[in-house]
């Protein structure tokens, strides 16, 4: 099971000597990969609800953009693949989106994973044009452009929400067909575009328990499409907040090696802080104490 963490973008760390920092420590400490999440905005009213709990940044804390960021971390590194956990379908325009993808592909070598989620934040879809009821088929359509558009000759959309044709589009990926595709969130719709249009479900916010039962979820509806799950890899993004630290490392330690014995095939670690300081010994916590660990459990 490979073992990544999330990328410092927020607040005093918005930088580029502490995004660069970050990643020349995580690259000499063998990472396996390097994540961001998706926002752009923060509006300043939430009807919806944010999968980890409270949300955890104010509407005025800087926040750089992701893709911009993962593009800074792909000429900044040279090993570490580098994922969104998860990207937001429709944040974007889809052919924008897969060409900057495509991109970072490029820069990167083919490091790129790519997570997706249709989002949950009703304001922040609605101020980028994304129609909040209809987000799952608007997602769905997003995910085929971007697999015409990376893997055909003459891609061509004919969709309810975007067209295009007569086009070229280069460069395709350096991964083929294209980058893996990971698909966030559990409801049933996030469960059949896994199946579907997916290569990998990413988790978030569930213990390994929680994870198990989502499992069995997701396996029935592999069932139903005559889906492999075989063919589907299994990633979680796990928080690692001081609270949970507070009592020693072995409770993560436990955790992560429950993940490990589900057999996922990567673990995103976010332990974001305000502080590069901080985020560099919780970096080395990572990797000189809890990834030893899972690694013999």
């Amino acid at each position: 099971m490979d073992i990544g963490c999330h990328l410092p973008n927020q607040g005093p760390l918005a930088t580029g000597e502490a995004l660069a920092r970050f990643c020349r420590e995580a690259e000499q400490r063998n990472v396996a990969s390097l994540w961001v999440s998706d926002h752009v905005i923060f509006p300043r009213t939430a009807t919806g609800s944010y999968p980890g709990g409270r949300f955890p940044h104010p509407p005025d804390k800087p926040y750089l953009e992701p893709v911009t960021v993962l593009a800074a971390a792909a000429v900044l590194t040279a090993r570490a693949r580098l994922g969104a956990s998860v990207f937001i379908l429709g944040h974007r325009h889809p052919v924008v989106m897969a060409k900057m993808l495509t991109s970072i592909d490029a820069l990167s070598n083919g490091r790129l994973i790519c997570g997706v989620g249709v989002g949950w934040w009703k304001e922040e879809l609605e101020i980028l044009g994304v129609p909040f009821h209809a987000r799952g088929r608007h997602g769905d359509e997003i995910l085929r452009a971007f697999k015409s558009l990376w893997t055909e000759d003459n891609p061509r959309l004919d969709g309810e929400f975007f067209h295009f044709r007569e086009l070229g589009f280069a460069p395709k990926p350096v991964q083929k067909p294209h980058p893996p595709i990971w698909v966030g969130g559990d409801s049933p719709g996030a469960f059949r575009r896994v199946v579907t249009l997916g290569d990998g479900w990413h988790a978030t916010s569930k213990d390994p328990a929680q994870l198990q039962e989502g499992l069995g979820r997701l396996r029935a509806v592999a069932g139903k499409h005559n889906r492999d799950m075989k063919t589907i890899d299994i990633s979680v993004r796990y928080s690692l907040p001081d609270t949970l630290l507070a009592g020693g490392p072995q409770r993560a330690i436990d955790e992560l090696a429950g993940y490990k014995r589900l057999g996922l095939t990567h673990v995103a670690i976010d332990f974001r802080r305000d502080d590069l300081a901080r985020m560099l010994e919780l970096l080395d916590l990572v990797t000189s104490t809890l990834r030893p660990a899972v690694e013999q459990a």
